[in-house]
């Protein structure tokens, strides 16, 4: 799974971290993009439905949720990266938005 994650990464996906600004400050995968998951609702304006998002977090349990709020409002390719640190040495691409 892990290995199909980096995949989906190195072909353009766009990672999007839901912990707080200050966690993310902590440390964070270089060229992912930053939104909270209590900010997750707003972020649904301008965040594109058909580039593929790989949504990390601390341990999984929040970026879990993110998914499953993204699948509900008509995101069909997210992926749940589970803990931002468990992805290796991977760099984002771009960070596609509207």
């Amino acid at each position: 799974m892990a290995e199909d994650l980096k995949n989906i990464i190195e072909n353009g996906a766009l990672i999007l971290d839901v912990r707080t600004s200050e966690e993310f400050l902590e440390g964070h995968i270089e060229g992912a993009l930053n939104v909270p998951l209590d900010e997750i609702g707003k972020a649904m304006g301008w965040l594109q439905k058909d580039v593929p998002t790989v949504v990390v977090c601390a341990s999984g349990m929040r970026s879990g949720q993110a998914v499953m709020v993204l699948k509900a409002n008509g995101f069909e390719k997210v992926y749940n990266g589970g803990a931002w640190d468990s992805l290796g040495n991977v760099k984002a691409g771009g960070c596609p938005v509207k």
